[in-house]
């Protein structure tokens, strides 16, 4: 932790907070514009944190008014003013997954699932206990299955590489990050049910009208106009995606048995809500994520060099040796470097960067240079893109050092917000809005570097960008010696 650490003192002197929405209507599509096209998703708050000189400020978010939302927010940009968005007794978190906007129940058969729901909500202990209790079920297959689907992974990314020269790796990470989620939940290969090898392509169909209005293509600038129209300024209605939602659940409903006979017999849930529900934590949240999750953590990785792959491959294969070569929980949890890197991708790039809350009352809160009131009603915004590089906790935060959370740094580990709540204490539960599959994440992110470095010494890579994430491409790979 830097010198500068520890935060100011309570009696910070109360200001107003500092920006503003714009002219009527005209506002924010200025800010929409500002944020796609003419400053970018990262420039369009660090300007205004500059201008401002401060890390609390009003702005607008997108899509805007027309999908129909309200725009207007309050920014938390740091480690101390951002958690207040966790406490579920001053704010709400109810619709508020994909931000100002939710799309329509029609995605999800009709049902607010378990993402939308406050923890205030009855139905959310309910499905949130129904998810626990699932994943703990399935606790022994966590680590041979991520395995098997590992293996399969590293030969389509051998063979492509030796035929082409390169290998675009997100494709081949959705594809086992697909078969992986299915048949945890499911118990069988997707590939011996109708969708066949169609389930990444099928799940991100469905997803592309939900999340299109936080979306980009790149396009220059003079086509902007032509992209915002088409993507940000209505909502694609969700009978455009019926055929491959129906394909998805009919192959869930059909091959989940136990885990709806769980949610029907232990929870009181209907099969057809627990299916809607399983489905978008499989499609939504697990696959979703770990479609950005995966060439994020290579990226990283790849940008430390021979010598981080070095330090990696010696503590993994170390550590393997002294277990007999069996990966276990035990010998991932001494794998400290490992574990380290895994946090510093979580923190530099982290899958869901953003989170949204409405006040349920009026709520004091402090930056670390000034305290702030936000009324009743008004919605606060957190980009974990600014709170994760908050340089009054981190240093030297821009840049990924894969050693940050190695002993002493350890410690940095409770301004690590990527799941929805703190990586260090908190738990996720019925009550909270912490990501179920937290430590879930965290194992099969160690568990892919674990495997990786089992197979290769060092590798190279051309990263860039795509939609809302990452993209990778293998240019070498050293298989180990």
């Amino acid at each position: 932790m830097s010198s500068s650490s520890s935060f100011s003192p309570n009696n910070l002197p109360l200001k107003p907070i500092p920006g503003d929405y714009g002219w009527p209507f005209f506002g924010h599509i200025k800010d929409r514009y500002d944020y796609f096209y003419n400053q970018g998703r990262y420039d369009f708050f660090k300007t205004r944190i500059e201008k401002y000189q401060s890390t609390v400020f009003r702005t607008n978010m997108p899509p805007g008014i027309l999908i129909p939302s309200n725009p207007k927010v309050i920014a938390l940009l740091d480690a101390k003013s951002f958690p207040i968005i966790f406490d579920n007794t001053k704010v709400l978190r109810r619709d508020v997954l994909d931000g100002t906007y939710m799309p329509s129940t029609a995605y999800t058969g009709g049902y607010r699932v378990c993402a939308y729901l406050d923890p205030s909500e009855p139905n959310h202990a309910t499905l949130k206990s129904y998810f626990a209790a699932l994943l703990a079920s399935q606790h022994t297959k966590f680590i041979p299955l991520f395995q098997s689907s590992a293996s399969d992974m590293f030969l389509k990314l051998e063979a492509q590489l030796s035929k082409d020269g390169k290998a675009y790796f997100n494709t081949l990470s959705d594809d086992m990050s697909f078969n992986f989620v299915f048949e945890l939940f499911c118990g069988q290969s997707p590939s011996n049910t109708k969708l066949g090898s169609k389930g990444p392509s099928l799940v991100t169909l469905w997803l592309f009208p939900q999340l299109a209005p936080q979306i980009t293509f790149g396009v220059p600038k003079f086509l902007g106009f032509v992209e915002d129209f088409l993507l940000h300024t209505f909502s694609y209605p969700a009978f455009l995606v019926k055929s491959p939602y129906k394909k998805l659940y009919d192959a869930f409903y059909e091959s989940a048995a136990s885990a709806l006979d769980l949610a029907e017999g232990k929870f009181g849930l209907s099969r057809e809500e627990a299916c809607h529900n399983l489905l978008f934590v499989a499609g939504f949240n697990a696959f979703g994520g770990m479609k950005l999750l995966f060439p994020a953590l290579i990226k990283w990785v790849a940008s430390g060099g021979e010598e981080l792959h070095r330090e990696l491959r010696n503590e993994i294969r170390t550590v393997l040796k002294e277990s007999e070569g069996e990966v276990t929980f035990a010998a991932l949890e001494k794998m400290t470097l490992t574990k380290s890197v895994v946090y510093e991708a979580l923190r530099i790039e982290p899958p869901v960067p953003y989170q949204y809350g409405k006040a349920k009352e009026d709520i004091v809160i402090q930056s670390h240079d000034a305290t702030f009131e936000i009324k009743k009603g008004e919605m606060i915004f957190g980009n974990q893109n600014f709170v994760g590089k908050d340089p009054k906790v981190f240093e030297n935060p821009e840049e990924f050092v894969p050693h940050r959370f190695v002993g002493e740094g350890e410690k940095l580990l409770k301004y690590l917000y990527w799941s929805n709540g703190r990586q260090m204490d908190d738990h996720p539960t019925a009550e909270n809005k912490q990501c179920p599959g937290k430590d879930l994440v965290v194992l099969i992110s160690r568990l892919m570097l674990v495997e990786f470095f089992l197979r290769y010494d060092t590798f190279t890579v051309d990263a860039g960008t795509v939609l809302l994430g990452s993209s990778v491409t293998f240019k070498s790979l050293t298989k180990a010696s």
